[in-house]
């Protein structure tokens, strides 16, 4: 709300109508620039409404990402000036954040998600913001679309790392943790409501080790009344208000029958497909119960400990890593003509790699295939639905046998498997 955007060279207001969303705006608006407060219109916030109205699907959105019992999501947001997350002025915060949180969070407890505003595409290229994102897709990031997918993204989330934007205010309002990466005052009007948010909210310190703050947050956050208040003073009547104003500056008949918005739309599916290697630390803690803590990175916190193994995707770009691994796995439908079979893609792995130790083909969301280099073919298969990586339930296999347990224990009794705080039941069967 400056002067500059709202009036033309000549001092007239640019818009018959300007769209408010709170009577707060309207009072700003009414000292910054007098003359277009005639044209002030109180219609609420149509994109605040959907969101509103889709939160019920909350679920079906996390689904979505692949976020299930157990996994928290984690967005990343930015906007489009140079002092915002993504931006060049100063500390380019956004791109020195993925790889520690890549490396920092547990991939199979945490889901990364990045928002980036439609001007940073524009102004970049899609081709080059992927290649900026290259390392941290691979890790697992899902990079949302940012027209049709980041309402949905949001309202799955469980916390947002985020600046000055709409989208970081938009996720406060939602209720939703907010860490601030970079926090701009200066282009903000000091008597909005965003500035007083952005003055207070908390803020992360890339100094300090990244999981700790976001815990601490998760552990102690207390929305604030003020962005859900500030967002609109008339949630749910965008749509009327809007429509019955439109037909009047057209000045013909409102249709009867009520007013609707279009609902958000459930978002593809887009599970967190680890390309880059994975360091996997193990700890057996019972009779066929094994902890997985898997990292997309090469170096584990400090705080983590067990033993270690890594296991790569057979699609990795690091191929040199393969002959490396410990284990080796891919994604596949189990039928798919190109690997003949996975008992035929687990042999061969295994051929061509001699010192993996196991190689998993996953077949689906709740189980996969595998061969140990003792030459053992098994299926493992979990009742815990779409919770974890069936990738996971294999390392945790490999951990359990590299210890000198019993298979034959494993195919009496299955596997329980750990990963954070949350247990997956596998049961083991011979092929």
């Amino acid at each position: 709300m400056s002067r500059e955007w709202l009036l033309t060279e000549d001092g007239t207001p640019v818009a018959d109508t300007l769209v408010l969303s709170h009577p707060e705006q309207y009072e700003r608006l009414r000292t910054v620039c007098p003359e277009t407060a005639s044209s002030a219109v109180l219609a609420g916030d149509p994109c605040w409404d959907r969101m509103l109205a889709a939160r019920t699907y909350r679920d079906r959105f996390r689904r979505a990402l692949e976020v299930g019992r157990g996994r928290r999501l984690i967005v990343l947001t930015s906007t489009w000036n140079p002092e915002s997350l993504f931006g060049d002025d100063g500390d380019d915060v956004l791109p020195s954040l993925l790889p520690r949180l890549t490396s920092e969070l547990p991939t199979d407890e945490y889901r990364l998600a990045a928002v980036l505003h439609p001007n940073i595409w524009h102004g970049h290229g899609p081709g080059q913001i992927r290649a900026w994102l290259h390392r941290a897709r691979r890790a697992g990031l899902a990079l949302i679309d940012p027209l049709e997918g980041w309402r949905q993204a949001l309202i799955a989330a469980d916390a947002v790392i985020g600046d000055h934007g709409s989208v970081t205010y938009y996720a406060a309002a939602l209720g939703t943790p907010v860490l601030l990466g970079a926090a701009p005052l200066s282009g903000l009007a000091p008597d909005a409501p965003v500035h007083e948010f952005v003055r207070t909210a908390p803020r992360l310190d890339p100094a300090l080790p990244l999981r700790p703050q976001l815990e601490t947050l998760l552990d102690h956050h207390r929305p604030p009344p003020e962005p859900a208040e500030f967002t609109s003073s008339v949630p749910g009547q965008s749509a009327t208000r809007l429509r019955r104003h439109f037909y009047d500056v057209i000045g013909i008949p409102e249709p009867d029958g009520p007013a609707h918005l279009e609902p958000l739309p459930l978002p593809p599916y887009e599970p967190s497909v680890h390309t880059a290697p994975l360091l996997v630390l193990t700890r057996l803690l019972g009779s066929g119960e094994v902890a997985v803590t898997r990292y997309a990175g090469p170096i584990a916190p400090d705080d983590d400990t067990g033993e270690a193994h890594i296991a790569v995707h057979e699609d990795t770009w690091e191929t040199d890593q393969l002959d490396l691994a410990d284990v080796v796995f891919r994604y596949s439908d189990a039928d798919d003509p190109r690997f003949g079979s996975p008992a035929l893609w687990t042999a061969e792995v295994l051929d061509r790699h001699p010192h993996c130790a196991l190689a998993a083909y996953v077949t689906g969301p709740r189980s996969c295939v595998l061969r140990t280099r003792a030459g053992a073919l098994l299926r493992l298969d979990s009742d815990s639905g779409t919770d974890a990586d069936p990738a996971a339930y294999a390392s945790a296999f490999h951990a359990w046998l590299a210890a000198g347990k019993s298979l034959d224990e494993l195919t009496a009794q299955g596997l329980m498997v750990r990963t954070g705080e949350t247990g997956h039941r596998v049961a083991v069967t011979p092929v």
